[in-house]
């Protein structure tokens, strides 16, 4: 049992920890391709996303709602649905790039700082990289939208961090036990 411990602990250091990057790199293009769109392509994306929301809720609830009607409140949900878009992609983004700081021993203000140095940046070049795309432009309020995604995503993995170091992941810590 414990050359099993010791075979999964090299396994875990030497194979899995340089991976750990890998997510936050593919968070990053992803964020990337969605601005790279124009802006017809944009907002065709959004409308096609609202609209299907609009026609889930009026099949699940049965509104009953026209053609025409669902095409009204799908424009009236554009704006809250892309903001909420941006929200959730840095949330993702946060939590990509702190699990990695955090598996390699990174801890509390440190851990944040960095983390949230390297989402807000990539949120401001982002939004620098959309002034050359045809149809859009850069925001401050989506920078401000995407740094408070990116602290609520590094909040979250420092809970779950410290509630996976406390409990599942114990036995494979250099930690003593008490």
């Amino acid at each position: 049992m414990r050359y099993v411990c010791k075979f999964f602990k090299v396994m875990l250091r030497g194979v899995l920890k340089p991976m750990s990057f890998v997510p936050a790199l593919l968070v990053m293009y992803m964020i990337f391709q969605f601005s790279s769109a124009n802006g017809v392509q944009s907002t065709a994306t959004s409308s096609g996303i609202c609209l299907k929301i609009v026609t889930a809720a009026d099949e699940r609830l049965e509104l009953g709602l026209s053609t025409d009607q669902r095409y009204r409140y799908a424009q009236r949900i554009e704006y809250p649905v892309r903001k909420l878009a941006h929200f959730s992609e840095y949330v993702l983004l946060a939590a990509t790039v702190a699990l990695p700081l955090y598996v390699y021993g990174m801890r509390g203000l440190p851990l944040m700082l960095l983390a949230g140095v390297v989402c807000v940046g990539f949120a401001c070049t982002d939004e620098y990289h959309q002034s050359f795309v045809s149809g859009r432009s850069p925001s401050r309020k989506d920078v401000m939208i995407d740094s408070v995604g990116a602290f609520c995503g590094i909040i979250f993995t420092r809970i779950v961090g410290f509630i996976g170091r406390k409990t599942i992941f114990r036995p494979l810590s250099n930690e003593k036990k008490a």
